[in-house]
């Protein structure tokens, strides 16, 4: 073989080497490497999402609550960018250059060949004016959306709101992707699966000027977006809104339960705020006002704050110190307006004395329920008091506190029922006693629940020994059925007897012949049974607290009302619950001189700064 022969197989070598480095290539950029292919598609079509209609939202009577109103999210795909008149597209838009730079810059830095949000939320009217021009503004264009309108300015924190989804989202959940909507709290994000639908995508062929000419493939490959489902929420529309105006000059919240089902029928925290203010392109500005606002109205104060129980605590008591033996129906215990419990002086007022225990209900008695309490933690049937004490916080658990309700508010909070390694760690094991801890038994101390919790309290009462987890929701479009949780029965530790006790002292304390803390709930042919509350807050007035439900027999509504330094339960919280029983109850409410007194009742805050 001569050099010459060898030359022609390295040649022919280098020849298939360079062939098959083509090839490779070739297969890299047509299998592989995504970006040509991107980029011819993207020269040639338009993948638009279709986004499904949110589900609507009703009230328990049918009336239309939440809605959707038409809008344009407007889209920027970087890589079919060309030079535009930045002036124009100012002018149509609203908008200032600042922002078209930072948008675009934006949008490169999430993807040079995917296109991202450049503006959110764009009207029916900017939109038209837009498309007139589009072709003028190559790689952008028009998203249509659909956002929440609300029929009323009523219920903003049980609906919540939507928000466009963060990365972390994302990273969660690959249904979304960048612009995405989705539900922030309330029910919007308790039920965001079901009310979100299924997203569609259309795919478009266009030409050089970015202009639609037609669908890509006849629709072959576009897939139909799924509305989403319809709810049926608990809500009664009108004592919402009532409730909303009761509470329009205080701070404070209405919880409104149907004891048979569970169901809320009223949720007010006031404070509150128009729903639609959390709604389109001022949503974010909005937001951060609400969120400085001192009166803090993005707060839910229905299911969020940690407060004292106050005097509704006493009827667990009397209903733990008769289930312990250590006390009966007919026990008396003698009051005066200030009496001494050991080295602690207690304050009352003025009452009948002695008292049994339905009578200790009807006048709330600090003497008689102090009594009780240190009765059931001194139970000699213990060894230790630590003992009866644990015993006295298993009672009080069965009713709810000391845990979320798991109901399908999705920023309940739990509140608090302290335990004895708690006092242990204070005051050492054998340091404390049940006079240490006697504000325990009116509700002080170291107790935190929500308003939530005392309206299921109420409830529970209402049915004699049980409840059902409170919940927003009462029919979901396509199901047969809500969530099973909601409808079974938890009990508490008692059974019927007990509670026959207790309503009789509420039904006192309303509706007694010889006056009781809550007279002024009484309303006209229906039996309401109550307790007041005035819980202690150190430095400022006390908070005014009533819980209650009626008819006494058969009850159909059982609610709490708790005041921000209303001062005693009887001066607000009790003529808002009977006001709003008896626009419950009879869908009309004839006192007049009662609503005035609660609109112009003037309580006197001082702003945190």
């Amino acid at each position: 073989m001569n050099q010459y022969s060898t030359r022609q197989f390295i040649i022919g070598g280098i020849i298939v080497l360079v062939f098959f480095i083509y090839i490779i290539r070739l297969f890299y950029i047509q299998v592989i490497d995504k970006s040509y292919r991107n980029s011819a598609e993207n020269n040639s079509q338009r993948n638009v999402v279709q986004y499904p209609s949110r589900g609507l939202i009703y009230d328990r009577k049918g009336r239309l609550l939440v809605c959707n109103e038409a809008a344009y999210d407007l889209m920027l795909n970087p890589q079919e960018l060309r030079a535009f008149d930045t002036s124009e597209f100012c002018n149509i838009l609203g908008i200032s250059k600042e922002q078209v730079i930072d948008g675009i810059q934006k949008a490169k830095f999430f993807s040079h060949y995917k296109s991202s949000p450049f503006i959110y939320q764009v009207s029916d009217l900017t939109y038209a004016l837009f498309q007139e021009s589009m072709y003028k503004f190559p790689g952008f264009y028009a998203q249509p959306r659909t956002l929440r309108k609300y029929t009323g300015k009523i219920a903003a924190h049980l609906f919540g709101y939507v928000g466009e989804v963060d990365s972390s989202v994302i990273k969660k959940d690959g249904y979304y992707q960048i612009g995405d909507y989705i539900g922030m709290s309330g029910m919007e994000k308790s039920y965001e699966k079901e009310l979100r639908g299924k997203k569609g995508v259309t795919k478009y062929l266009v030409d050089v000027h970015n202009r639609v000419k037609g669908s890509f493939q006849n629709g072959m490959f576009d897939t139909a977006s799924v509305i989403g489902k319809n709810i049926v929420s608990t809500i009664d529309a009108g004592l919402q809104e009532y409730g909303e105006k009761l509470m329009a000059n205080c701070r404070g919240s209405i919880v409104a339960i149907e004891p048979s089902t569970g169901e809320v029928l009223a949720l007010v925290s006031s404070p509150t705020y128009d729903p639609q203010l959390l709604v389109g392109r001022l949503r974010s500005k909005n937001y951060g006002e609400l969120k400085q606002d001192s009166r803090l109205p993005l707060f839910n104060r229905a299911i969020m704050p940690k407060y004292p129980p106050g005097s509704p605590f006493k009827l667990l008591n009397a209903m733990i110190g008769l289930k312990e033996g250590v006390v009966t129906r007919e026990s008396q215990f003698s009051c005066y307006l200030g009496y001494t419990a050991g080295p602690i002086h207690v304050k009352c007022h003025p009452h009948p004395t002695p008292l049994d225990m339905p009578h200790g209900i009807q006048y709330s008695c600090n003497a008689y329920f102090d009594n009780v309490f240190r009765r059931i933690i001194e139970n000699p049937a213990y060894n230790k008091q630590s003992e009866a004490f644990d015993a006295w916080r298993n009672y009080i658990l069965t009713f709810g506190f000391g845990k979320k309700l798991n109901s399908d508010f999705t920023n309940e909070l739990s509140g608090n029922i302290p335990t004895s390694k708690y006092y242990d760690k204070i005051y050492g094991k054998n340091g404390w006693k049940s006079l240490t801890i006697i504000s325990l038994a009116i509700g002080q101390g170291e107790l935190g629940v929500t308003p939530l919790h005392l309206a299921n309290l109420a409830a529970t009462i209402a049915n004699r020994g049980f409840y059902f987890i409170p919940h927003t929701v009462r029919k979901i479009e396509g199901l047969d059925t809500i969530e099973s949780r909601f409808t079974n029965k938890h009990f508490t530790a008692f059974d019927s007897t007990y509670f026959n006790v207790v309503v009789h002292g509420m039904e006192m304390a309303v509706n007694g012949p010889n006056g009781g803390t809550a007279n002024g709930a009484e309303v006209p042919g229906i039996i309401v049974c109550g307790k007041t509350g005035t819980a202690q807050n150190a430095g400022v007035e006390d908070h005014s607290i009533f819980i209650a439900f009626a008819p006494k027999d058969n009850p159909k509504i059982a609610l709490s009302v708790y005041v921000e330094n209303g001062g005693f339960g009887a001066n607000f919280a009790v003529p808002v619950a009977s006001l709003l029983i008896e626009k419950y109850l009879k869908d009309t409410v004839n006192r007049a001189w009662l609503e005035d007194y609660v609109k112009n009742y003037k309580i006197n805050y001082v702003d945190k700064k």
